[in-house]
């Protein structure tokens, strides 16, 4: 097995899947003393994630291979560096999921919540709020015609509070709303949701996009996040504020069909970005390096 030198901007399930190898060596950023009196040392792959700032750029230059995660990721890259198509790998984010009895949780979770099980669960849930378009997944939900939904929003206690100053606008879903503050366990809220809804502002990937597949749920999210890229074309929001959005879930509630199908394909589609898989991905490259 070849030996090979990593270096990251941001840790992530894969990374420290990697640094357990044997064939592993992670190159450290050096201290301020360190870099005035040696030279500087590249990794022989790069993981870049987030701003294409200077330093990534060095880094980018400088390795055999870098690995990101997106194509859009990749484009923004040779645009700025020609003659890098060939050095720059797309490994998607990756999901470490176990496949557990869902049923079993969605009766006691719906039990809990005081769910009816007819019902379909609506969910959202995010780091942050606003960018991630906690308005505009509320704005779609008060558009939707359909009646036996619930709608389920998770996060801390701090995002809840806030949350809770702009819902009077939308009287029409006060008693379809659940407010999860501090959950312990945010997979059970996946496991028992039917759609996940993500109007999102962001471009980072979103690997509750991966995760929502993975448990049987069908995603929308804007085409603004590179989880554009790994979903279908009928899942993604032209903006956060895509009208045709509320129209479409409509349409999937109505027909038990269709929902049933969209889940099993997420859910199929899901595997392919299971850590095993990328494992076998990286070390491919490793080998070719």
């Amino acid at each position: 097995m070849n030996k090979a030198t990593i270096s990251y901007k941001s840790k992530n399930i894969l990374i420290e899947k990697l640094e357990k190898q044997s064939n592993i060596e992670v190159i450290n950023e050096k201290s301020f003393f360190s870099k005035l009196f040696s030279k500087k040392e590249y990794a022989d792959i790069y993981f870049h994630s987030g701003t294409l700032d200077d330093k990534s750029l060095q880094n980018i230059k400088n390795s055999k291979m870098t690995i990101v995660n997106s194509f859009s990721i990749k484009k923004d890259i040779i645009d700025e560096i020609e003659n890098l198509n060939e050095k720059i790998e797309v490994i998607y984010p990756c999901i470490n999921l176990k496949n557990q009895n869902m049923q079993e949780i969605k009766t006691k979770k719906f039990e809990e919540l005081k769910i009816d099980l007819e019902y379909k669960v609506i969910f959202f849930t995010a780091k942050n709020f606003k960018t991630s378009g906690v308005k505009e997944f509320l704005d779609i939900c008060s558009n939707l015609n359909y009646e036996k939904f619930k709608i389920i929003i998770a996060g801390t206690n701090q995002q809840i509070n806030s949350l809770k100053f702009q819902l009077n606008k939308y009287n029409n879903l006060q008693e379809k709303l659940i407010l999860l503050e501090d959950h312990k366990n945010i997979d059970e809220i996946f496991m028992i949701s039917d759609i996940f809804v993500l109007p999102t502002y962001n471009k980072s990937f979103s690997s509750n996009i991966l995760k929502a597949m993975f448990y049987e749920n069908v995603v929308f999210v804007t085409t603004q996040n590179d989880a554009k890229e790994v979903v279908d074309v009928f899942a993604t929001m032209s903006n956060p504020s895509d009208s045709s959005t509320a129209f479409k879930i409509d349409a999937i509630l109505n027909s038990q069909n269709d929902l049933e199908l969209i889940k099993k394909q997420n859910k199929d589609l899901a595997q392919e970005f299971r850590l095993e898989s990328n494992l076998l991905k990286i070390n491919s490259i490793i080998e070719n390096v």
